[in-house]
């Protein structure tokens, strides 16, 4: 009676090893739904960073043709850099001549793979000279893309977004 007992209180070899073809299934299904998860994240992480950049682009504009700001002949009224955008540009028509700020910080590009480059530097940039079918940087900052090179969950390349 007391060698019955003791076969009865442990698995047998095939119990342990359906349990862990079960478990090992389980942590297959999960895991690419959880990489679809982090790639979703990072697509609202960009379609974030590019609304913020590109309100702060339209409001230097607005405040460029409301004559707040220095102006030249030969400027088309959009932001040298991105990091001006930060930096702020004196108000000219303030008697304090305080400063305009259109970003508190400039948002990096989360497809960008190298952590340690400067924000300004993971966007690419197309200056409104340039053509909307080939950006190129220029003068002035008129828009910013992506430069990664994959496609989004819905298909279109990140650089068109």
């Amino acid at each position: 009676m007391n060698l019955r007992c003791n076969r009865r209180r442990g698995f047998t070899l095939i119990e342990l090893v359906i349990t862990v073809t079960i478990v090992a299934l389980l942590a297959g299904a999960a895991v690419p739904l959880a990489e679809l998860a982090v790639k979703r994240t990072r697509e609202q992480e960009l379609q974030l960073a590019l609304r913020q950049i590109r309100e702060g682009i339209d409001a230097y504009k607005r405040a460029w043709d409301e004559r707040r700001i220095a102006r030249n002949a030969n400027e088309t009224g959009y932001p040298k850099s991105l990091d001006q955008l930060v930096s702020g540009v004196t108000d000219v028509t303030s008697a304090k001549k305080t400063q305009i700020y259109f970003l508190r910080r400039l948002p990096r590009d989360p497809m960008f793979p190298d952590a340690g480059v400067p924000p300004a530097a993971t966007w690419g940039k197309r200056s409104y000279a340039s053509p909307p079918d080939n950006p190129q940087p220029g003068d002035d900052v008129y828009d910013v893309y992506s430069q990664s090179t994959d496609v989004a969950l819905n298909g279109v390349p990140y650089r068109e977004w």
